[in-house]
């Protein structure tokens, strides 16, 4: 071979074997921090939600001195989650009204030191203390009536994150480390013919950085080159794999966020014996309601959770009118009738759950616009409002309660179809009484009867 086509390899085997160094220390320095940051605001988020729902939870509680029921609480959030290094509610003087370390009762709580990571619109602040001890410190205040009741504190031990971090730049650097030492092989080898595979080659980096990439690159010969594409197509896929695996952490924290919007659900209800369960029932009715017209799994997720949170505004009706026995009077029933627009409020203080503000604030709207609180009517009314009202009226009729007996499943459908076209929307009233019929004999859950 003449010493120019020598020379030409040489050149471009250094040009190559650059840049495949230097994408690949910058892919990994660019990909280390980008995850160690999702990581780090993960668990942040995570705590915030925690804190923040039991904020809502402890402020009923701190009203009527429950502190059985406090106490409950810290037990439960310290034993679902096994990072958490402590769970304290103080009160506005920062004593521990109570603690997980039981010894702590009482003690004051001083003001955590270190970097603040983020503050919410709630007053809530993230922390970060200093240290190779440190900790990650979540503050929210618990409010009831723009008045401060105290605060939920919630320690997160930092090594949950060193661990991830660890595992995370440990896999990724030996993938890296590997992808670059074959790549420097497979360029030794380059031939006359290179033009094609490295223009495919920069084509799939030029992708991949874009993140447009999805397809593997085509290998147009097995020489060193061909070993170069396929190490290039190696390495992407443990990119990926490293990106799934922090989207299964990311569902595993929406899990966790889910199993607490369901201890909130379930306090809510538990408020009046007669209402526990509802919200459950609710939501299975719902989906059952949402599978029949066809809604999509993100939408029936979030459906589930707006059902769950139906109801938060009774957080601020008092139980002397939740546990009534006798019919309501005026002004009793118009503060039950505020209940879905306290709710919102309540939403509207935390920003991921702004979402779920339309079906909490609505769903006791009328088809005909004679509902409450805004009088929307017709197709105005959010689709989720409108099929928690269905559900809703289905588990309240079907309940038994102290002035009066369960009204059998099918006395309950004709009031549905009765309502159908005043309080509630005809054609999902017709869906939802196909859903059932579909659900006779088998297959509801048990806590939903069967239509004989």
């Amino acid at each position: 071979m003449p010493p120019i086509f020598e020379k030409i390899r040489l050149k471009l085997s250094i040009l190559i074997s650059i840049f495949l160094i230097v994408t690949t220390v910058v892919f990994s320095f660019f990909v280390t921090k980008i995850m160690d940051q999702s990581l780090l605001n993960e668990i942040i988020k995570r705590a915030e939600s925690l804190s923040r729902s039991f904020a809502v939870v402890a402020a009923h509680s701190l009203l009527y001195r429950d502190l059985l029921g406090l106490d409950n609480i810290v037990f439960k959030a310290k034993n679902l989650h096994g990072d958490i290094e402590y769970f304290a509610i103080v009160d506005p003087d920062r004593k521990a009204i109570v603690h997980s370390d039981i010894q702590k009762k009482g003690e004051k709580i001083e003001r955590t030191e270190g970097k603040t990571l983020r503050t919410g619109a709630d007053g809530t602040m993230g922390k970060e203390t200093l240290g190779l001890s440190g900790k990650f410190e979540v503050e929210t205040p618990i409010v009831f009536n723009d008045k401060i009741l105290g605060a939920v504190i919630i320690g997160v031990n930092k090594s949950v994150l060193w661990e991830a971090q660890r595992l995370a730049r440990h896999t990724i650097l030996w993938g890296f480390v590997i992808t670059l030492l074959i790549g420097v092989i497979g360029v030794i080898g380059l031939s006359i013919f290179i033009t094609r595979p490295i223009q495919e080659l920069s084509l799939g980096v030029n992708e991949f950085k874009q993140g447009k990439r999805t397809r593997a690159l085509r290998v147009y010969s097995r020489d060193e080159l061909g070993k170069l594409t396929e190490s290039f197509n190696e390495m992407t896929e443990l990119i990926t794999e490293q990106q799934e695996k922090l989207v299964q952490y990311t569902r595993e924290l929406e899990d966790a966020y889910v199993s607490t919007v369901r201890v909130l659900a379930a306090a809510i209800d538990a408020r009046d014996p007669y209402t526990l369960g509802h919200s459950t029932r609710v939501a299975a009715a719902s989906l059952m309601l949402g599978q029949e017209i066809e809604l999509s799994k993100k939408e029936l997720e979030e459906l589930e959770i707006a059902c769950f949170f139906h109801d938060v505004g009774k957080l601020g009706t008092s139980d002397a009118i939740l546990r009534k026995n006798q019919t309501l009077d005026s002004a009793e029933h118009g503060e039950v009738r505020r209940h879905p627009a306290d709710g919102a409020d309540i939403l509207g203080r935390a920003k991921s759950l702004q979402k779920y503000i339309p079906a909490v604030r609505h769903h006791h709207e009328y088809y005909d616009g004679k509902g409450y609180p805004d009088g929307l009517d017709g197709d105005k009314i959010p689709l989720f409002a409108v099929i928690i009202a269905i559900a809703d009226a289905f588990d309240a009729m079907t309940s038994f309660r102290p002035y009066r007996n369960a009204m059998p499943v099918e006395e309950a459908l004709r009031e549905l179809a009765n309502g159908s076209g005043k309080q509630f929307h005809p054609g999902l009233v017709r869906a939802f009484i196909r859903a059932m019929d579909k659900n006779r004999g088998s297959g509801l859950p048990p806590y939903l009867p069967k239509v004989l």
